[in-house]
């Protein structure tokens, strides 16, 4: 009676140690699906060098605020195991092309480009995230959910719009507008070290959490432990494509009364609008 009380008690020990070492495996996988390991997340700072950024006269310097904010993210998500690479980590002009080509190269990543918004009306404000392409909305759902979350401004939503450096790449990218540095009270945040920490800290919380993102759309910002809620955007596609055709048929009108040349400044124009990084 002894002896197999002892096998029993030796078999569920067994058990319990198979038990345990299965949830020690899986939470192991888990953790480095978490860490990010696998994943290299390809950082831009808008802006730089000569491209201040902004409108003309505004007194806070987007392309400095774009860095610092950048840079700060780069050592949170590093400090979580991901790989991170800069677009630009210095105060230089990286061509658009050169920044879609950098995302480009590497197949496992996802890109984000951090900028600052401007408008000539100093009491706009608020958090926007805009995307492009279909795949790229979780990462766009995630990072909006924790800085629209965790900042004092209003939230202007997710918005699809075909910013170059969004609708070049082939990797999820997103562009996060982080407040209005022509607003006053947006401004005066976005210049404390502590403010733009913690932007950098809502962003990785948004890149690690893009794979918890709900598959349906869903009008509630309340998310569970286990996911978030994909958020709904406002396209603005349709609206950049009507205002192209407008521009077109009044170009094609200006130029019959100038009888002016095909060589036209319209043309330049609308590639500048259309390839703006945002």
């Amino acid at each position: 009676m002894p002896t197999n009380l002892y096998r029993f008690r030796l078999f569920a020990f067994s058990l319990l140690i198979a038990f345990l070492g299965t949830l020690s495996t899986a939470h192991a996988r888990r953790a480095s699906k978490d860490s990010g390991s696998s994943t290299t997340v390809v950082i831009d700072a808008g802006h730089g060098g000569y491209d201040r950024g902004g409108i003309p006269g505004q007194s806070v310097s987007e392309k400095e605020m774009t860095l610092d904010v950048a840079q700060r993210l780069k050592k949170t998500l590093a400090a979580n195991g991901y790989r991170v690479v800069m677009t630009r980590d210095s105060d230089v002009f990286i061509p658009l092309g050169t920044r879609v080509a950098i995302a480009n190269s590497y197949a496992n990543a996802i890109f984000v480009s951090i900028h600052f918004n401007s408008a000539k009306r100093s009491g706009a404000g608020g958090i926007e995230t805009y995307f492009y392409n279909r795949e790229s909305l979780p990462l766009a759902s995630a990072i909006h959910y924790f800085v629209a979350g965790g900042a004092p401004s209003s939230n202007r939503n997710v918005r699809r719009r075909g910013y170059y450096v969004l609708r070049k790449t082939t990797v999820p990218a997103v562009l996060v507008e982080c407040g209005f540095l022509t607003n006053p009270s947006e401004a005066a945040l976005a210049q404390t070290a502590s403010y733009r920490q913690k932007l950098a800290e809502e962003i990785a919380a948004g890149v690690r959490g893009r794979n918890s993102v709900a598959s349906a759309l869903t009008t509630t910002r309340v998310a569970t432990s286990e996911s978030i809620p994909l958020q709904p955007y406002i396209d603005q596609t349709k609206v950049a494509k009507s205002k192209g055709r407008r521009s077109k048929r009044s170009h094609k009108k200006s130029a019959r009364r100038k009888k002016s040349s095909s060589k036209s400044d319209g043309s330049e124009a609308k590639t500048g609008s259309k390839d703006r990084e945002g």
